[in-house]
């Protein structure tokens, strides 16, 4: 199946309820574990970056290396940009081979975010068929370039959330709804569940328009997950998981061999551990067997 953009297997996924995982990267041993995992599960995938690693590896590398291990692939796959809130670096990862870019203006006044998201949306839809994510109210946390104090985060407006996707023209919507980026200081997170379903109806009640993205999803309880998705989560970003299985393998490996210096030894534990947790979210989330009919075979956007 071809690389796609991520909007042809999100409506799919909250058309069917299910979710998608949306797997940040930081390098070439974690893209190879979220590929296998995905294609031997056949479960539709989005490999996506944060801006700090892609600007270190360069958005030409990755998405190189991307497109060299995922066009032949049983499965949907997509490449995503998150977070970036540099209008000119989402632009310059759609030219080179990007699917999918965050412009994240959330920390902006409406009327800004809605005008510079937009700018993002004509550049890549003029493009052809790369798609959007905009984000309306701010996530709490640490991730990469990513850092907003718990008191600085605020709720996405439903009554707003409507007007933001039609005027900024996304094709899929990140409402605030209290998950936070890196790992949850606190057992149960207050969860805003009645806000993020009051969101769903008003952008998606009357059909697909704009599938709804759940940021921080690392340290969810399983059924906090689920219910995220019954709820209409379509894509859900997992970071900090992977993070933790990539440093963990490789510490482990290196304190029990600590005579051997053999990098590939160490690229297999830390490959192996990463497999493991992406296995684990793709049985969370709904999406292993779905590659098939996730609707990614469809002409090229217009």
């Amino acid at each position: 199946m071809p690389v796609v953009s991520a909007k042809r297997m999100l409506t799919d996924a909250a058309t069917h309820g299910y979710a998608i995982g949306a797997f940040n990267v930081t390098n070439i041993i974690q893209m190879e574990a979220v590929i296998e995992a995905a294609a031997a599960r056949r479960a539709p995938l989005i490999v996506q970056t944060s801006v700090t690693p892609t600007k270190f590896l360069r958005p030409e590398v990755i998405a190189a290396a991307f497109r060299a291990m995922a066009e032949t692939l049983p499965i949907p796959a997509c490449l995503h940009l998150d977070h970036c809130d540099d209008v000119e670096f989402c632009k310059r990862c759609a030219d080179v081979g990007y699917t999918n870019v965050m412009y994240d203006g959330s920390k902006l006044e409406f009327e800004e975010n809605i005008r510079l998201t937009r700018e993002v949306v004509e550049y890549c839809h003029g493009r052809g068929d790369i798609t959007v994510e905009g984000e309306l109210g701010t996530v709490s946390g640490v991730e990469d370039q990513v850092r907003v104090a718990e008191t600085e985060a605020e709720l996405c407006d439903p009554a707003r959330s409507l007007e933001f996707v039609e005027r900024s023209g996304v094709d899929l919507f990140a409402p605030a709804i209290g998950t936070a980026h890196g790992v949850y200081t606190t057992e149960n997170p207050k969860i805003d569940f009645d806000r993020f379903e009051k969101i769903q109806e008003i952008v998606n009640g009357r059909g697909i328009v704009a599938p709804l993205i759940v940021h921080g999803g690392t340290g969810l309880k399983p059924e906090v997950v689920k219910r995220l998705v019954a709820l209409g989560g379509a894509k859900f970003n997992v970071s900090t998981d992977l993070k933790y299985a990539l440093i963990d393998a490789i510490y482990e490996y290196i304190s029990t061999h600590r005579n051997e210096y053999n990098p590939g030894k160490i690229d297999v534990a830390a490959k192996r551990a990463v497999i493991e947790r992406v296995d684990y979210w793709i049985d969370l989330l709904g999406c292993g067997g779905r590659a098939e009919g996730s609707g990614a075979i469809q002409p090229p956007f217009q």
